[in-house]
């Protein structure tokens, strides 16, 4: 094996690593594989969570996260996958920061890090084992990281900011009905 091509197989290595443990998560969320909730499941924990309305919430982010998986994993339209599934890991960071960094104490560390590796991969590209390769690179130009990623922090920003606004008017609500009369 040329010297080259080590860091196509380190690519490789990685989609396959972190594309798989994205797959495993979206299809707890949207088909209950893996003891997950299946999206009704999903869905009552995405509005407790304070991601309304919780059904779309719950598809979007197993989609996010198996779909982006998936072709992180198969190294096709890298540039979206790696955004798609960035974008859904941000929503989860919102869930966890309060709890801290570090994820034996409930913090983000954990979808902070599957995050960044796959926008790491949707910017650097999925190397030459990969279906981007063969197909020639059509969804993998420079043009697309753009869109994607604009695309992909725009809509989690508004996820997020959705999400901080119903649970600031939820406690405001609960905060009101606690108020003797």
């Amino acid at each position: 094996m040329p010297f080259m091509h080590r860091k196509d197989l380190g690519l490789l290595a990685l989609r396959l690593g972190a594309g798989g443990v994205l797959i495993a998560h979206g299809t707890q969320k949207l088909f209950g594989w893996f003891g997950g909730g299946g999206i009704e499941g999903t869905a009552k924990a995405m509005e407790h969570m304070g991601f309304t309305p919780g059904r779309q919430s719950a598809i979007a982010a197993g989609l996010g996260e198996a779909g982006g998986g998936a072709l992180l994993a198969l190294g096709l339209a890298t540039p979206a996958a790696g955004a798609a599934a960035a974008g859904a890991m941000a929503g989860a960071v919102s869930v966890h920061a309060p709890a801290g960094f570090f994820a034996q104490g409930g913090g983000f560390e954990y979808p902070a890090f599957l995050g960044f590796v796959a926008a790491a991969l949707g910017l650097a590209g999925p190397g030459c084992y990969s279906l981007d390769h063969v197909a020639g690179h059509r969804l993998n130009r420079p043009g697309a990281v753009i869109l994607a990623f604009t695309l992909s922090a725009a809509a989690a920003t508004v996820v997020v900011n959705r999400r901080v606004a119903a649970l600031a008017s939820a406690q405001a609500a609960e905060a009101g009905a606690e108020v003797p009369a």
